[in-house]
């Protein structure tokens, strides 16, 4: 048995009418295909390339250990030299990963090879982040704290992209005062003898390839595995929905911060009770 994921919508290209008509109003993901492909990035963008540009910048490296209580607000679990690192990605698989990198600051080169697309939503042009990976590393299931509109352009390889909307939080196990599900979950292989709400839960899957745009809803919990090597970008624009609006405004300014303090006070156990409650919510679910 398997998740119950259906195929993400693929459109060759789009208008900024159409989208806002068939995707962003009801709020359902898509993948365009062919949308940047007069961008210099489509043809110069791979490992190589950053690796040329920035070898000797030292950058930020995640893996999927899970959550402790001494760790801070996204710090860290390692650093290396970009040269490096593109070296161990390309060499064999590794767990880390560079997440939530804000590249282009320290490449500047990088802004002249793409621009801005305009699909009838803001974007916040300071924050374009990379994020790079080995084969078969991952990112746990989350949505984002800001629950931003998000266009993910994938660069060299491919990449599997699991995502479900937040009516589907009582089915996934969801971590409280957190933007996680529980870590051992393995949404690529699920034992649903271990987590038998995943069963109701239902989703979108897609794979993406070189020059391909997947636009993530507000809110959407995702989770990306790198089947290869390879790396992405992602543009933001603001939640418009005043829902999903008030819920980043809280996410920011009580929940991180109330999470932070709860880990200085209590230390793991803040940690494993948040595990605990997150199996014990979801079987009070199953039980109605």
């Amino acid at each position: 048995m398997s998740l119950n994921l259906q195929g993400i919508p693929r459109v060759k290209t789009i208008t900024k009418q159409e989208f806002l008509n068939r995707y962003f109003k009801p709020q359902k993901p898509v993948v365009i295909e062919r949308f940047i492909e007069d961008w210099p990035a489509y043809k110069k963008w791979n490992l190589e390339y950053i690796k040329s540009l920035g070898s000797n910048i030292t950058v930020p490296l995640y893996d999927d250990r899970p959550v402790n209580h001494e760790d801070g607000f996204n710090e860290p679990h390692a650093k290396m030299k970009l040269a490096e690192y593109i070296d161990l990605l390309k060499r064999e698989p590794t767990k880390f990963r560079i997440f939530l990198w804000n590249a282009l600051k320290e490449i500047p080169q990088l802004q002249k090879d793409f621009t801005f697309p305009d699909f009838g939503l803001r974007l916040m042009k300071s924050i374009p982040m990379l994020f790079f990976g080995g084969r078969d590393s991952y990112t746990f299931m989350h949505y984002d704290i800001d629950l931003a509109n998000i266009f993910h352009f994938h660069f060299d390889g491919q990449k599997k992209c699991i995502l479900f909307d937040q009516n589907q939080n009582d089915f996934l196990y969801k971590i409280p005062h957190s933007l996680i599900t529980r870590e051992d979950i393995d949404f690529n292989n699920p034992d649903f003898k271990k987590w038998p709400a995943l069963k109701k839960a239902k989703g979108w899957v897609c794979e993406l390839n070189h020059g391909e745009i997947l636009y993530i809803p507000e809110g959407y919990w995702h989770y990306m595995r790198y089947k290869t090597p390879g790396f992405s970008m992602s543009l933001r624009a603001i939640a418009r929905n005043p829902k999903n609006l008030s819920k980043a405004i809280y996410n920011v300014f009580i929940m991180r911060n109330l999470d932070n303090v709860m880990r200085r006070l209590k230390g793991q156990k803040w940690i494993d009770w948040k595990n605990e409650q997150a199996i014990k919510r979801t079987n009070k679910i199953l039980r109605k």
